[in-house]
């Protein structure tokens, strides 16, 4: 498959959606089955659309120890307020890159004149100039009905699966994050350099390290799937890095960290037809707007 780029796209999209363009040949990421899934359910390919961030990533310049925990979570378990300030900050430039790259792709599709993106991949990786690029790719679709939904819909789910959401009565609304950074001293409660004698147990710091972490991603997941106005979220990845680094106030001691990211398509139901899936006639129209 290609990508064509930005070549004959309009320049600006953020007055509204752009009106449908002449019949055109189009490129997509779908393979054949999941092209003739989404058609199935009324709706067809009209490009490739990608979006692309670069950032800097960093601690914000704190420094020192933050003792025995510094999570995300509210301050509930963070003695120091220098490393919650600053984790805080972290996590909200990893969410500011990620919908940055998010906006651009959609935007992208609003000049096709596409209803949503289907198979939406983030990607995070090394710039070579330094920092990290994040990039968000997926094929734009648009629905064969006159109803234009408000806004494009952002969704993880492939053709087939995305087909199956439909004829079940759910829509997708947006691409749902959860991010959580926590940072411990590798102290002597947590540290794995103990004696030979004890090594067959459970190093209690680690597990609540990663307990915290997992369950601060979750909750921010269930915030921002509450922000979408959807009704649940379908969780496509669960990212979970750890890793460590020197103590710059104790020396030769750690600090072990641990970044939790969560991505899912938050869903709303926009129909009851009680039909199974693939039973009568393919559904031609999509009506985005809840019900009351």
């Amino acid at each position: 498959m290609t990508y064509g780029g930005n070549a004959g796209l309009p320049g600006d999209t953020a007055a509204g959606r752009a009106t449908p363009r002449p019949a055109r040949t189009w490129n997509s990421g779908l393979s054949g089955g999941e092209f003739a899934a989404i058609g199935g359910v009324g709706f067809e390919p009209v490009g490739q659309v990608r979006g692309t961030a670069v950032y800097t990533i960093g601690y914000t310049g704190v420094w020192g120890c933050p003792g025995t925990w510094s999570v995300t979570d509210d301050n509930k378990a963070v003695p120091s307020s220098r490393w919650a300030s600053s984790l805080s900050q972290l996590v909200r430039t990893m969410y500011a890159a990620r919908r940055s790259a998010l906006s651009r792709a959609v935007a992208e599709c609003g000049a096709l004149g596409g209803d949503g993106i289907v198979g939406v991949e983030l990607h995070v990786g090394d710039f070579p100039a330094g920092g990290l690029e994040f990039t968000v790719r997926g094929t734009a679709v648009r629905a064969r009905s006159r109803i234009r939904p408000r806004a494009p819909f952002t969704s993880h789910l492939g053709g087939q699966d995305f087909a199956a959401l439909i004829g079940s009565g759910w829509v997708p609304v947006g691409l749902a994050l959860g991010i959580a950074f926590a940072i411990r001293h590798d102290d002597w409660r947590t540290s794995l350099r103990i004696p030979l004698t004890v090594r067959n147990q459970e190093v209690d710091g680690y597990t609540q390290l990663l307990t915290r972490v997992r369950r601060e991603a979750r909750r921010q997941l269930a915030v921002d799937t509450a922000q979408h106005g959807a009704d649940g979220v379908v969780v496509d990845d669960v990212e979970l890095r750890v890793g460590e680094s020197e103590c710059p106030s104790y020396g030769s001691t750690r600090d072990v960290t641990a970044e939790a990211v969560f991505v899912g398509t938050s869903i709303a139901r926009f129909g009851r037809s009680g039909r199974p899936a693939g039973a009568g006639p393919p559904l031609t129209v999509m009506r985005l707007e809840r019900e009351h």
